[in-house]
């Protein structure tokens, strides 16, 4: 699995490019898809304890997660895509599921507060460019001792994305700014093609006063 998400045209490198996405909705081209749960993140769902969690998942896609966390009783779940047809995908898919909150939109307007996002394919879909941006809104939609969870690709991409890679070290820079990297490390249990190729993330929003050294 080389490259499951590239085409031809390349999304936005300022925003989310809500054509880009609707269009691969719409030709069923959804090679990142793959069908499931991660194993990593479903680990980490199994002792997560607290089923009163206000939980975020962007860039959701058919978000298996969601029904993964709903199923284990979870009530506080809002996944959020910017492509109306998976947007439409997900509301006949959820229509039944009291507690899961369906929304279109950009993640960097998005508006809200979160005890944990789970990330799952986003990070690598939008441009390097909005890196930053990313790791920024996260921790201004977490609340105190929120998190992010998830996987990412540790790796580079012959072809232009998406999806994007990259590195740990890179990601530190990103991420050291606005979270404690409670884990940061190759993922032992990634599905097999993605094998070798992917990080497990676990970052807490490091507190208010903390913050660029602030007392």
């Amino acid at each position: 699995m080389e490259n499951d998400f590239s085409c031809n045209k390349v999304p936005d490198q300022n925003n989310p490019d809500k054509e880009f996405w609707e269009s691969r909705w719409d030709k069923k081209e959804t090679g990142w898809d793959i069908g499931f749960v991660s194993p990593a993140i479903e680990k980490y769902i199994l002792q997560h304890q607290n089923k009163e969690s206000k939980i975020l998942i962007p860039g959701c896609g058919n978000a298996y997660e969601a029904e993964f966390l709903w199923n284990l009783g979870f009530r506080n779940i809002t996944v959020l895509d910017i492509a109306p047809s998976a947007v439409e995908i997900l509301k006949e898919k959820f229509k039944d599921k009291k507690g899961v909150s369906v929304i279109c939109g950009n993640f960097f307007e998005h508006q809200g507060k979160y005890d944990l996002m789970i990330e799952q394919t986003f990070f690598c879909a939008i441009a390097p460019s909005l890196r930053n941006k990313y790791a920024e809104k996260a921790s201004e939609l977490l609340n105190e001792n929120g998190r992010i969870i998830g996987v990412m690709f540790n790796r580079t991409f012959e072809k232009v994305g998406p999806p994007f890679g990259g590195s740990i070290a890179e990601y530190q820079l990103i991420f050291e700014k606005y979270f404690e990297i409670e884990k940061m490390e190759e993922c032992y249990n990634s599905i097999q093609p993605r094998k070798g190729s992917e990080i497990f993330i676990n970052l807490k929003k490091i507190q208010n006063e903390n913050k660029h050294g602030q007392f």
